[in-house]
């Protein structure tokens, strides 16, 4: 079972994570929210999937500039910011929801402001971690993370769903305005926060916003780019989100693979995040793996293997059974690469580094969507893009273990970016 020395441990940490718990399935339910309102508004389902768009342009910018602030102000309180903004933005949707506005531009403007503030404020809440939680307990820190992601990914939409047939939307902006508060309190209760040099010595506390801002982000793309084996941690997840990753055919594969319908393609969805969660309660043996680098590779070549055998199935139970064993893959190298990022960096560098980690989680699955897409348009076929998507994110972890053999020694015990 997971580790929950952390949570047992470390008050500051327990307020933290169970803040994120509470607050993630809030806004899982707020989204579903958001699609059903545009949906009922529109009858569209352009204008429903324009709700993505909205919210990527904000996840991709303010996730580059969110990281270049939290490596110059106190982390705690960007995080306080953020998590006010977001309470208020669900404020708004719950009002706009009461008094029957109807106006689909405002829930836009409503769900870029939200990336906008999730953004901001999200590198700032993860370079915290390291500062709360030992060394030693960094995997089992980013295990529970994952637990708390990924409870939100599958309650909230359940409850959202439940609480909107039963008493609207605005039943679910509400709840989510509500469950701010446990982020809030423990934002709050945190000591200052400001970013530490390599050497230790505090922060400047400057504001992070000017030129000083703007350098800071190509600082951060300059610094992975020298660093080899933290940038090959990014292009395995990227190998893993653009090669490997099938979500935009499971529409066409409910029906031409299962002969389903809308519930099959939900099936679908649900299968990645309950193997995801899975993987994460069943993760205690990871704090005795050191060798987190050939832990990375590993973990995203099942996951290409995994997607591949999906695409030749036509039994549904097995599909599922193979899209959960590559979520549970994917929870277990997200794992390992959240703490090559947190060991392996210094404190001054981490907020731009979780922003970069926003804009390859944020990007990364929609150009997934784009590839698998094509090929599926090219080759007339579903199954081939599947198929040679899995191979391809397969072959991609065998050329990163080929360029760089020494990724593949990273040792948690001695690392080294």
């Amino acid at each position: 079972m997971a580790d929950i020395g952390p949570l047992r441990d470390i008050p500051d940490y327990r307020r933290v994570w169970f803040g994120q718990t509470v607050s993630s399935v809030g806004q899982q339910m707020t989204a579903v929210a958001v699609a059903v309102q545009v949906w009922d508004l529109t009858r569209s389902s352009f204008a429903t999937g324009l709700v993505g768009l909205f919210s990527l342009v904000p996840l991709v910018t303010f996730g580059l500039w969110g990281g270049a602030i939290a490596d110059t102000v106190d982390r705690r309180r960007l995080g306080l910011i953020g998590s006010a903004g977001l309470a208020a933005v669900s404020v708004l949707l719950a009002g706009q929801a009461l008094l029957g506005l109807h106006v689909v531009a405002l829930l836009y403007a409503a769900v870029a402001l939200q990336a906008g503030f999730f953004a901001l404020s999200s590198p700032a809440r993860s370079s915290m971690i390291p500062r709360l939680v030992p060394r030693e307990q960094l995997p089992a820190a980013n295990a529970l993370n994952t637990v708390s992601m990924n409870l939100g990914m599958t309650v909230g939409p359940m409850l959202g769903g439940l609480l909107i047939g039963a008493f609207g939307a605005q039943s679910a902006y509400l709840f989510d305005a509500v469950a701010f508060s446990a982020t809030l309190y423990a934002m709050w209760r945190l000591p200052a926060m400001k970013p530490q040099s390599e050497g230790g010595d505090g922060g400047d506390g400057g504001d992070g916003g000017g030129r000083k801002g703007r350098a800071s982000v190509l600082d951060g793309l300059r610094f992975l780019a020298t660093r080899p084996n933290l940038r090959t941690s990014f292009l395995a997840d990227l190998a893993a989100m653009i090669f490997g990753l099938p979500r935009a055919l499971f529409p066409a594969i409910a029906v031409g693979f299962y002969g389903g319908g809308a519930g099959t393609v939900g099936l679908l969805v649900a299968a990645p995040a309950v193997g995801a969660l899975a993987g994460a309660l069943f993760s205690g043996w990871i704090g005795r793996v050191h060798r987190h680098g050939a832990a990375v590779l590993a973990a995203v070549a099942a996951w290409g293997l995994a997607i591949a055998a999906f695409g030749v199935v036509r039994e549904l139970w097995l599909g599922l059974a193979l899209l959960a064993a590559a979520g549970c893959a994917d929870t277990i190298s997200m794992i390992f690469r959240n703490t090559i990022t947190q060991v392996a960096a210094p404190d001054d560098m981490r907020g731009r580094l979780q922003g970069i980690f926003i804009v390859v989680v944020a990007g990364g699955p929609r150009l997934g969507d784009f590839e698998s897409g094509t090929v599926a348009a090219l080759a007339s076929s579903v199954t081939i893009s599947v198929v040679t998507g899995g191979l391809a994110c397969v072959a991609a972890v065998l050329l990163l273990a080929a360029r760089r053999p020494a990724f593949l020694r990273y040792d948690s015990r001695n690392p080294t970016p």
